[in-house]
């Protein structure tokens, strides 16, 4: 049974593990670009470049995708962790 653990099982995990690694990275980096789209949309509707209704769009619709990534990354956590 040892064996089979070392020959077959613990490759296995190592697979999935770095697979999990790089999936988190992705939607951090996705979290990461999200943000500082974000900060930039601010600073174009404080300098008059865009309309409050265009901010208020942009901003719910990158705000939405925030909380999207979250909840994904929450469920993955729990799936993980189970």
């Amino acid at each position: 049974m040892f064996l089979l653990d070392d020959l077959f099982v613990k490759p296995l995990f190592y697979i999935f593990k770095k697979i999990h690694e790089t999936a988190q990275e992705e939607i951090d980096n996705e979290a990461r670009n999200i943000t500082t789209t974000l900060t930039d949309l601010y600073m174009r509707l404080e300098v008059g470049s865009i309309s409050e209704t265009e901010f208020d769009v942009e901003e719910k619709k990158l705000l939405d995708r925030l909380s999207e990534l979250d909840e994904d990354n929450e469920d993955t956590s729990e799936d993980v962790l189970s």
